[in-house]
C-alpha cells in the first residue's frame, strides 16, 4: 500500500499528458464533417483578379520621379 501512494503521481502525469493530447486532437475535427480547408469560391478568385487589374493600374500610374524617389528610400 506504501508503493501505491508513491506510484499514484507518477502515473497520472503521463496519463494526464495522453488525455489532453487526445482532447486537442479531438477538437480539431469539425464537428460537421466538411472538410477544414475549403477550395476557394469563384466570388474570391474574381475579387482576386479585380484586385490584381487595380494594383498593377495603380503601378502603372506612377510617374517617372516618383519611382526614383521610391528607391532613393528603399536603398541604405
Amino acid at each position: 500500500m506504501d508503493n501505491l501512494v508513491y506510484l499514484l503521481p507518477a502515473l497520472a502525469c503521463p496519463v494526464g499528458m495522453g488525455l489532453m493530447m487526445w482532447l486537442m486532437m479531438r477538437g480539431k475535427r469539425p464537428a460537421t464533417g466538411q472538410p477544414p480547408h475549403t477550395a476557394p469560391g469563384t466570388a474570391q478568385e474574381q475579387e482576386l483578379a479585380r484586385l490584381r487589374q487595380e494594383v498593377e493600374a495603380l503601378r502603372g500610374e506612377r510617374t517617372p520621379e516618383a519611382n526614383a524617389d521610391l528607391h532613393k528610400r528603399s536603398s541604405p
